[in-house]
């Protein structure tokens, strides 16, 4: 599991080799990952957007922006934890994904970003 933590907040990262499926030809690989936000500051905070940038190994790297996680804005109390699962698909069968959260302190109403630590997607097969 990767974990960092940024300002009080404890990123971990699970990651699952789901499979492989064919899409136009081509050979698709298909990860899920798993995430757990602690919150180990004294403040609650609420997660409000995220940004991820996933990086194939064939150099097609994507950039994503939305607001929250899994459709929610959960409000993170202080020593809870939050987590959830989400997945993607890379064209070769290794790769890796980054990004970080902009969260908010419900006690200061200031905004921070959260890193999310950098973590590999990697085919079971293809692990040495």
């Amino acid at each position: 599991m990767t974990e960092l933590v940024t300002k009080g907040i404890k990123i971990s990262v699970k990651t699952v080799f789901e499979g492989t499926f064919l899409k136009n030809e081509f050979i698709h690989y298909a990860f899920s990952y798993e995430i757990y936000i602690k919150n180990l500051s004294e403040d609650a905070t609420q997660l409000l957007s995220r940004k991820w940038t996933i990086l194939d190994s064939l150099n097609e790297n994507e950039t994503i922006y939305g607001e929250g996680v899994v459709g929610k804005t959960p409000i993170i109390q202080p020593g809870e934890l939050h987590k959830y699962k989400s997945g993607c698909v890379l064209r070769s069968p290794n790769g890796a994904m980054k990004g970080f959260y902009l969260m908010e302190n419900y006690s200061t109403s200031s905004q921070f970003k959260v890193r999310i630590p950098s973590f590999k997607l990697s085919a079971t097969f293809a692990q040495n």
